[in-house]
């Protein structure tokens, strides 16, 4: 696991133009290693995230209500502490993403929690800028990137 920076190398001034690619202001590479990941894949590793949870709940919950409650709960807990401590989650892992944060440092326990509240706020996960990054990773400074 690589915890390198993805700030923009120095002397390279973002492109505003339209091709532009996202990613692009922080010097990332347009395809391949370490480039913004697409929707399809972050919505994918949230998909087997959902379904790992639920497997789980329903394993040791058998009530519908608590599996629900208890699926997302542990959704939360999956989410923060894997992104936090590896950028990984078992999803992202899988589809072959990860998350990292801008400058380069560990995401940490604290904007863990942040992109992780607000991505199970939902709107704020929805809400994109041209680099592909949602409300919650603008907040916790972070981007998610191909391996």
């Amino acid at each position: 696991m690589s915890n390198q920076a993805v700030s923009k190398p120095a002397g390279e001034s973002p492109r505003a133009d339209s091709d532009s690619y996202p990613g692009q202001r922080f010097g990332l590479p347009e395809e391949g290693p370490r480039s913004v990941a697409g929707i399809g894949r972050r919505l994918g590793a949230l998909v087997i995230d959902w379904l790992a949870c639920l497997a789980i709940s329903l394993a040791v919950f058998h009530t519908q209500r608590a599996t629900q409650l208890s699926t997302l709960i542990l959704f939360g807990v999956e989410i923060w502490l894997l992104t936090a401590l590896s950028g990984y989650t078992v999803g992202k892992r899988v589809l072959g993403i990860r998350v990292a944060r801008v400058d380069g440092k560990p995401v940490g326990l604290g904007m863990g929690l942040l992109r992780t509240v607000l991505l199970l706020v939902v709107v704020p996960a929805l809400v994109f800028d041209k680099d592909l990054r949602g409300l919650h990773d603008r907040a916790a400074r972070t981007i998610v990137i191909r391996n």
